[in-house]
């Protein structure tokens, strides 16, 4: 293991709310081995952001990862050439120009659905209610998977997240995740004979056209399910709270005086949606008097370089007049989120202003205290509102 100095955490309280732990780690061990964790966790933005470009030390490939083992071997966990043929293979798919000619029109119209049939009731969950059927009937049009139901894409893209981020090894968890990517294999069994026919410009169409073998086809399919669920249905839930709770914010964003992009970004920021990516050490190396070792595990700490007060003033305060071009809450190196575009468009483009400019005088109830939760992943769980 490293010679970085050993911290132990209260992984229960750790889940509940990272950020006091994170902020006393940069102040006393940015950089730090957590044995509940298993790993060495990198805390400093400044550490991250040139770790991360590093990829012949902190290496992606990962062949004993969990991701490997449970979702197969996607991009995500490769480096150099491998990453950047597959990564190139899917940006027809995802490009700023493809969402913006094909994928925002159809964002719009699933929150048209999704509103008006919420509009009668006059209070909801919004997380339970909009933000998850929302990002998950999105993803079902990005990933081709149409035949999939809302609520198995929201729970398998769960079941794999759990899966991934199961450090404990909680065989009952494992066993979720199994049965998310059998599902999710199953769904593209059944759109294969139509977009190999036919193929359109999802994920699963381009991936098919170009010719990536199958085993590959799968793995990142179930990547963007992991990652393509959550952090949409996190961050549109996450940021109608953090205005909600912030009235005088929101007064400027609907004033159009702030845009709702700058409100999606620095929430991405205060509550990093993606919290944490981990690497696995590919040779000796040293970063000042801390020394690694081949083949140990690394943790980079996106939800603590995203408050770091080198870079952020009131780094704990939800601030939408705040520069947040230092922000990494998509990555910063190569591995740059592939999806960001995608994600930008669901959420600031399309979910938050037809949510606010829809359901009139949205507030938050009290009928159930709003819970959050997460450091690997975080976000709310719930979120009771109502309107008119």
């Amino acid at each position: 293991m490293s010679t970085a100095p050993r911290i132990d955490i209260d992984v229960a309280a750790f889940w509940r709310d990272p950020y006091p732990m994170l902020a006393k780690l940069r102040r006393d061990a940015p950089i730090a081995f957590v044995p509940q964790l298993g790993s060495t966790l990198l805390c400093s933005r400044d550490d991250i952001f040139v770790s991360e470009k590093q990829i012949d030390v902190f290496s992606s490939h990962q062949p004993a990862g969990l991701m490997n083992k449970l979702m197969g071997h996607n991009m995500m966990r490769k480096d150099g050439d491998a990453h950047l043929s597959e990564r190139k293979a899917i940006f027809p798919a995802v490009s700023p120009k493809t969402v913006k000619s094909h994928w925002t029109a159809q964002f719009q119209a699933h929150a048209d659905r999704i509103i008006a049939a919420l509009e009668p009731a006059g209070a909801c969950d919004f997380v339970r209610d909009f933000a998850l059927p929302f990002s998950a009937e999105c993803l079902k049009s990005i990933t081709g998977l149409t035949n999939m139901r809302f609520q198995d894409m929201n729970a398998w893209s769960q079941g794999m997240i759990d899966g991934i981020a199961n450090y404990i090894g909680d065989p009952a968890v494992e066993a979720r995740c199994h049965a998310a990517t059998s599902g999710i294999d199953a769904a593209i069994d059944d759109m294969l004979p139509l977009l190999s026919r036919k193929p359109d410009q999802s994920l699963l169409g381009v991936m098919l056209a170009c010719g990536m073998p199958m085993e590959s086809v799968r793995a990142n399919i179930k990547l963007s399910i992991s990652g393509g669920q959550n952090e949409p249905r996190d961050a549109i839930a996450g940021t109608a709270w953090a205005l909600l709770t912030h009235p005088d914010q929101l007064r400027l964003v609907m004033d159009g005086k702030i845009a709702w992009m700058q409100a999606f970004e620095e929430y991405a920021r205060w509550i990093s949606p993606i919290g944490m990516s981990p690497r696995r050490i590919a040779k000796p190396w040293k970063i000042r008097d801390v020394a690694f070792e081949r083949e140990e595990r690394v943790f980079l700490m996106f939800g603590s370089a995203n408050r770091d007060e080198k870079h952020f003033e009131r780094a704990d305060e939800f601030d939408l007049g705040r520069d947040t071009s230092k922000s990494i809450a998509f990555g910063a190196g190569p591995h740059f989120c592939a999806g960001a575009w995608a994600s930008r468009a669901m959420v600031a483009d399309v979910a938050l202003p037809a949510v606010f400019a829809r359901l009139k005088n949205l507030r938050i109830t009290e009928n159930e205290p709003v819970r959050i939760g997460g450091w690997a992943f975080r976000g709310l769980l719930n979120l009771p509102v109502a309107w008119g």
